[in-house]
């Protein structure tokens, strides 16, 4: 077995890869940039070499580099991770050349598969199902706009050599290519050095749904059954699944047999992913292989227990597959949640900085449920602005989905970040609807729930009676220390619109609490004034909240619920109500900048008129080119902003008279 590997990457998954290895007694070199000086994984390496400035052109992406710290620390391996140079076929023979193993595929393999335009060809010759679309070469906008309309609308541009979202846009006519095209080829060129662009015929309420496939030098290839990951938005995977509330047993073969199939045609010999997107009826077709492991690996690993890191060692290191198809099998029910620094309330947009709060849930197995959490960040770390903003990948297991589910819903709850924006009220949420609790979902799941964006979920009574209750034990602890002389039995709570009439009286670490004449028992408090989470239980049941203070009362959250409550003596209620509103500040006349980001273009000037949707400027960040459009016709009095300048989120780029 190798003695020592190198890992040419960062974040969760150089740590996830520094975990495996160091169960199987191998040591660890990892490399970073001056992003990553202080990162977790540098931390947990037995050694580390430095490669050059924060963007990935300029260090995790230039293969001397990483060859050159090979031969440095003398590493027999380099494991890349996901991203980056995990599915470079010239990365993967330079190193042979070099005489050092990549913990990958074949170079054939990569370039057979790895390639999204020439994976369509091989697919097609192998008579495996294929969306419809062009595969060819693209030589500009005009062609892209004629490829689209003879395909027919809706179409999806993507880039060849793509993932992680990057590099997809859906078009819905010749305007959205006309825009789009350029985007999505400067968003390859960036994030994988490859600007080549495909076109496929877009399936309206389609699902994701990818079978796991891993292979060794031998010829031997199983799969590790599928996972299914229709949860998306920016066409990036939100929450994943192991395995599909889609698939039936007849489905799940022929799925399993069509991946397996296609892997031994390339000879592969790895960790890698059959994609295909599966109709509501069951029927699907082949969309891409990549090769390489997956973002949501730890879905399959918890409901097969195998470690596929691990298996990716052995196999590059030339061992056999020590199973075969017949001894895998299905073992419950798995749920992904990937928590991104991204702000849900403001359409998923990318949000940067550093974590003040980093406190995620225990992990462990406790009472039939496993929680499992994947991360490269502690608290204090910083998310930067120059990777994809992934904070860390929360999985729970339980015997049956609503089971996962259910230990989801709860280990989001139990999950504090403080400063930056994160997503876990948007996941909480996702996990206490309906619809999603059916299985009845696709990739359209989020524009079909939040058609207006995600603004949270209203209180249900539960929740209501929770944040009251919290907010209460609360004032009372801080009153008690305040001016004690003043602490009373009777209160008005008022939470969100709704007022009700509590009275409290302590119990052995709890309360006892009447609110509108029904009685509510708050046991097991753990909470300190200064801390951001409440924990405790509420008739019988767990929960956790995140507090803070406000210039009245608190804000309290509860899962994808926020609430403002305040609390207070039955006269102050009454001063309360002759309150006048407050008015929000008018931003109507003005585009800010809905993230931080690099200005690409500012396409106004002073002066110029401009009308509703029109294209005023376009911001980079994580990777990613997002478009700004005029939300009013206006004529432009101010532009604050040009092409280079760093701009923060809700900067005031172009003033309207």
């Amino acid at each position: 077995m190798f003695s020592k590997i190198l890992i040419a990457n960062r974040g969760e998954i150089a740590v996830r890869i520094i975990k495996t290895c160091r169960r199987m007694g191998i040591k660890t070199v990892v490399v970073y940039s001056e992003a990553d000086a202080d990162s977790m994984a540098v931390e947990m390496a037995d050694e580390t070499v430095f490669i050059g400035p924060p963007p990935a052109a300029e260090s995790y992406l230039v293969a001397d580099k990483i060859v050159d710290a090979v031969k440095l620390t003398g590493a027999e391996a380099v494991h890349p991770g996901f991203g980056f140079l995990s599915e470079n076929a010239s990365f993967a023979r330079r190193l042979a050349k070099e005489g050092i193993t990549f913990i990958g595929p074949n170079p054939h393999a990569i370039e057979a598969m790895g390639d999204k335009i020439e994976s369509k060809k091989f697919a097609a010759k192998a008579n495996i199902s294929v969306v419809p679309g062009h595969v060819g070469e693209i030589d500009d906008t005009a062609h892209a706009v004629k490829i689209s309309e003879d395909i027919g609308y809706p179409v999806m541009l993507k880039a060849s050599a793509g993932g992680g979202g990057k590099g997809i846009r859906v078009a819905w006519n010749r305007k959205d290519v006309e825009e789009g095209f350029p985007a999505v080829k400067a968003e390859a060129k960036s994030s994988f050095g490859d600007d080549r662009i495909f076109i496929e015929k877009f399936i309206e309420s389609p699902r994701h749904v990818e079978i796991q496939v891993l292979g060794d030098k031998h010829g031997n290839v199983v799969h590790l059954f599928e996972r299914e990951c229709s949860i998306q938005r920016r066409n990036q995977k939100v929450i994943e699944e192991a395995p599909s509330p889609l698939l039936d047993e007849k489905t799940r073969k022929a799925m399993g047999e069509q991946a397996v199939a296609l892997a031994k045609a390339v000879q592969y010999d790895s960790a890698g992913t059959v994609e295909f997107v599966a109709g509501q009826d069951r029927s699907f077709f082949f969309l891409e292989m990549n090769t390489r492991l997956q973002v949501e690996h730890p879905v399959t690993e918890l409901i097969t227990g195998v470690d596929l890191v691990e298996q990716m060692i052995r196999s590059a290191y030339g061992e056999k597959l020590a199973f075969t198809q017949k001894d895998l099998k299905i073992n419950g029910w798995a749920m992904e949640s990937r928590i991104y620094a991204e702000d849900p309330y403001r359409g998923f947009l990318p949000s940067i900085g550093r974590l003040v709060r980093y406190a995620p849930p225990k992990e462990g197995e406790t009472d039939g449920v496993i929680v499992r959490n994947d991360a490269g960040v502690r608290e204090g770390d910083e998310i930067s602005m120059f990777y994809d903003p992934m904070i860390s990948k929360l999985s729970t297991w339980g015997k049956t989905r609503n089971i996962a589910i259910d230990a989801m819903g709860r280990a989001l709850e139990d999950f504090h970040i403080e400063g930056l924006g994160q997503n876990i009220p948007f996941l909480a949420a996702v996990m206490d609807q309906k619809r999603f609790r059916s299985g009845k979902i696709s990739t359209n799941y989020i524009k079909d729930e939040f058609p207006e964006g995600f603004q949270g979920l209203p209180p249900t009574d539960r929740q209501r009676d929770l944040m009251s209750v919290v907010a209460l034990a609360m004032h009372r602890t801080l009153l008690a220390r305040a001016a004690p002389d003043q602490l009373r039995t009777d209160w008005i709570v008022i939470a969100g619109l709704k007022k009700m009439q509590m009275s409290a009286t302590a119990t052995d670490g709890g309360l006892s609490i009447q609110a509108d004449g029904r009685k509510l028992r708050l046991e097991d408090i753990q909470w300190r004034p200064g801390q951001p989470v409440f924990r405790g239980n509420l008739d019988g049941v767990d929960f956790t909240a995140s507090v803070r203070p406000a210039a009245e009362g608190f804000v309290i959250r509860h899962r994808a619920t926020t609430l403002r409550v305040l609390v207070l003596s039955p006269r102050s209620a009454e001063m309360h109500e002759k309150l006048p509103p407050k008015k929000a500040a008018d931003t109507s006349k003005m585009v800010l900048s809905p993230m931080p980001g690099l200005v690409v273009s500012v396409d106004v000037v002073v002066g110029q008129s401009v009308r509703t949707g029109e294209v005023v400027a376009v911001l980079e960040a994580m990777k990613m080119q997002n478009i700004i459009r005029a939300e009013h016709d206006g004529v432009v009095k101010a532009v604050n902003a040009a092409a280079g300048d760093s701009v923060a989120a809700d900067e005031v780029l172009i003033e309207f008279a």
